[in-house]
């Protein structure tokens, strides 16, 4: 699907293409979801621009996502969508800035986008073009991200507390833990693709940086491209602290796992040397030799139970009194 943006009446106006000639002169941003091959050449004759394919948005070497071809300049970068869901996931944007206009292809639908589209909607600054609106975007998609980290550290810090709370009135501990370990996997996902799509924004912003394309923006967009250098730095080192705080919560739920299965282990451990010495006994009078004497005395079976239960209290005792149960 191709659609078009203009700015008219201080607003930004859409316009379904599904032809060449339906492209408006004065569209300042090009937006192509999910794109088929008819709408690539569509737009390749109408814009003079070689869409890339999903194959090559997908490719990590940064001369593939970040190039100048024919004056225009091509970059892709990575955002997350469906944070908010069990199953975040990364999506593939290519940007494609050429003279005034801007033309974005993409496969999926980050809320950047919708956020950008909504507040366009209701007021465009005058003078608007590709350019301005690419910031925009960045900008955006930038604030996305801190939004997501401060919802991460959040949950991290409940996750937190479930780790190091005391059992009282709980499902058992190898079902919390459980639980505890998936919600740190989650978030982990989670915090690995938004540096991720840092790592890539960062990188856009100072390819436009450098590139030559400075040149072009006034000294308020120049302020606003290294404030989101400033920005993709802070957001990217409180990411790696919110990683390796994950991955000392992982080292302590599982730390927390081994004691348990360490208790557990102990009380059959004891229960083991309780139980020994009265087996012990029992085997001995359960042989079957002839001269036995004990047997055919009236105090031996009374003795024999009482010596058992005597050689099972002492035992526990002994351990309750070290404080080894």
């Amino acid at each position: 699907m191709i659609t078009a943006y203009c700015v008219r009446d201080g607003l930004l106006a859409p316009v379904a293409v599904r032809t060449v000639d339906d492209m408006p002169d004065d569209a300042v941003w090009v937006d192509l979801f999910r794109p088929c091959e008819g709408e690539d050449r569509i737009i390749e004759q109408a814009l003079g621009l070689s869409v890339p394919t999903r194959e090559e948005m997908v490719e990590i070497e940064p001369s593939s996502r970040l190039r100048v071809e024919n004056g225009a300049r091509y970059m892709t970068g990575a955002i997350v969508c469906n944070s908010d869901g069990e199953r975040p996931t990364l999506a593939e944007i290519s940007f494609i800035l050429a003279g005034n206009r801007l033309t974005t292809v993409r496969y999926d639908e980050p809320t950047p986008f919708r956020l950008v589209v909504a507040k366009l909607d209701r007021a465009c600054p005058p003078g608007t073009r590709g350019d301005r609106l690419l910031l925009i975007m960045l900008d955006t998609i930038i604030d996305r991200a801190a939004d997501i980290i401060e919802r991460l550290s959040s949950d991290i810090d409940a996750v937190s507390r479930q780790v190091f709370e005391e059992a009282t009135d709980r499902p058992s501990d190898s079902r919390r833990f459980r639980t505890i370990l998936k919600l740190l996997g989650r978030r982990g996902d989670l915090a690995s693709k938004v540096r991720e799509s840092l790592v890539s924004m960062g990188r856009l912003i100072t390819f436009l940086s450098t590139e030559g394309e400075a040149q072009r923006f006034d000294k308020e967009q120049r302020a606003l491209l290294k404030s989101m250098q400033r920005d993709v730095g802070s957001l990217n080192d409180h990411v790696s602290y919110l990683g390796n705080k994950i991955t000392f919560l992982l080292d302590a739920t599982l730390g927390m796992v081994g004691i348990e299965q360490n208790n557990i282990i102990k009380i059959f451990a004891v229960l083991s040397v309780v139980l020994m010495p009265p087996t012990l006994i029992a085997s001995v009078y359960g042989m079957n030799f002839q001269h036995m004497p004990e047997l055919d005395e009236r105090w031996g079976y009374p003795l024999a139970l009482a010596g058992m239960l005597a050689a099972a209290v002492v035992p526990y005792l002994f351990f309750k009194w070290k404080r080894w149960l």
